[in-house]
């Protein structure tokens, strides 16, 4: 059952949207921020969601402010942080589930951000559904730098065909990471975990993959 909950941002003046959905027997919490260009009920959250459900993962998806006022622009970064601490805290303050967050694209991205500068309460780990090493076409790793600072597990699932992330850039720089940093290829898949009929499998074999792998990772670490 997913239920709509209301966040509260830092300075208390204003709230965003959020949604809880909890299995019976779940014994984690996701803290789950969307992608750029879509929201938080996008089919990939849904899926993604439904799916880890499926193994005993409560989510807590949220909107940026920029997607609850029906705005295509995000909004400044100290403001996306913000965000992300407070779906952190509304987690916390709500449930005694050990906690891992992180998101699709930007939402991952802001979360780690967030938590390279002051560790989020009670997160254990960080997982990215297609982390956005660069833009498209501008190739580089600028916005890596701040992994370094952060000093718990980190999981990246990209696929192998993630334009916003070439594996040629992305595997040293997580080799280049603290212990505890895993990389997860989907062989395939795009930014958005698309794949074509010629790569001989499915979308559905790729979240299949990717939420094994989330599963074998959560229990180990």
């Amino acid at each position: 059952m997913t239920e709509t909950v209301q966040i509260e941002l830092p300075d208390g003046s204003a709230a965003v949207s959020g949604l809880w959905s909890s299995p019976s027997g779940a014994d984690l919490l996701y803290v789950f921020g969307h992608g750029a260009g879509a929201g938080m009920r996008h089919p990939f959250m849904e899926t993604v969601a439904d799916r880890l459900a499926g193994i005993g993962v409560a989510t807590l998806r949220f909107q940026f402010p920029y997607m609850d006022r029906g705005s295509r622009r995000p909004d400044p970064q100290p403001l996306l942080l913000d965000t992300v601490r407070a779906a952190v805290r509304h987690a916390r303050v709500r449930c005694e589930l050990p906690l891992l967050a992180g998101g699709k694209s930007m939402g991952g991205r802001m979360t780690s951000l967030a938590q390279s500068q002051a560790p989020l309460d009670g997160v254990r780990g960080l997982v990215f559904f297609g982390f956005p090493l660069h833009p498209a076409g501008r190739p580089g790793t600028a916005r890596a730098a701040h992994l370094a600072q952060i000093e718990i597990p980190m999981l990246f699932l990209q696929g192998s065909r993630d334009a916003l992330s070439e594996l040629e850039l992305l595997e040293p720089v997580i080799e280049g990471l603290k212990p505890g940093a895993t990389l997860h290829v989907l062989q395939g898949a795009d930014h958005g975990f698309a794949v074509r009929k010629k790569d001989g499998r499915t979308a559905e074999d790729v979240l299949d993959e990717a939420i094994a792998t989330f599963e074998r990772w959560r229990r180990t670490t």
